[in-house]
């Protein structure tokens, strides 16, 4: 668990550094590098053309068919990754009982502790960096996504629904926020005790998307509200079933 949150801050770290990097420079066909002709511009170029598509350069729509489109691509990683979470979820009574067992620190019981960590994993078919592969393999595509929106100089200029998207808008990041809220809620479940790093983790992440959305342009919460929106019925539809047929096996084990 200690690694997730580990992962997640770097992660955080990472979009931070990265967020300054280059991004006030405007991206097109003449670009150099290869981080910005091969990821960048693409996505850039995606952006043009769904927004000319859409009619009136509409690139608050163009984001958000965009953004869907992505989280479509990604979505078999992060049904996986969901999947993964979940399993891990519901092996953590088992693993809390193991560390009560071996609660001693010394080396040998500390040894005996991860052979049976590992046993109860291959027991249930569970790997626990299963969940770090996806969110590993779709952060350059994220972050190229972002930076695209970022530098894209058409997007400064248009407006969508009541806000500029090359703005800042209050509205929009708390709607940023809250959605990470629910989206962090739900894939962490609501059920049992919540770890104290994964609960300080639930709070912290919309209050630092928040602080972002507030210092960016809309643009950019935007994209994050809508990706959040989809990962909210994504994880909803991928954990729903196998809640349902937990409670029928409890149910029938009753009966």
């Amino acid at each position: 668990m200690r690694k997730k949150v580990t992962l997640a801050f770097l992660l955080i770290g990472l979009i931070a550094v990265l967020s300054g990097c280059n991004v006030n420079e405007p991206i097109d066909a003449e670009s150099t590098g290869f981080w910005s002709v091969y990821i960048v511009y693409p996505l850039s170029a995606t952006l043009t053309y769904f927004a000319d598509l859409t009619g009136d350069g509409n690139y608050g729509l163009s984001i958000m068919i965009v953004t869907i489109l992505i989280r479509l691509l990604l979505l078999p990683l992060m049904i996986k990754q969901t999947k993964s979470s979940k399993a891990m979820q519901e092996l953590q009574p088992q693993m809390q009982k193991l560390k009560e067992k071996y609660s001693s620190k010394d080396q040998k019981t500390q040894q005996q502790l991860q052979q049976e960590t590992m046993q109860l994993f291959q027991q249930n078919g569970v790997n626990p960096l299963a969940g770090c592969l996806p969110i590993l393999v779709q952060m350059p595509i994220l972050l190229g996504f972002y930076h695209a929106i970022m530098r894209t100089q058409a997007i400064e200029t248009h407006n969508f629904l009541w806000f500029s998207l090359g703005s800042p808008d209050i509205i929009l990041a708390l709607t940023a926020g809250l959605t990470t809220f629910i989206q962090q809620k739900i894939m962490m479940g609501s059920g049992g005790a919540m770890q104290p790093q994964m609960k300080m983790l639930l709070y912290v992440m919309p209050i630092m998307i928040i602080v972002f959305a507030i210092n960016f342009p809309a643009a950019l919460a935007l994209y994050w509200v809508v990706g959040n929106i989809f990962m909210i019925v994504q994880t909803y539809f991928i954990t729903k079933p196998a809640t349902k047929t937990a409670e029928t096996d409890t149910g029938g084990a009753k009966k």
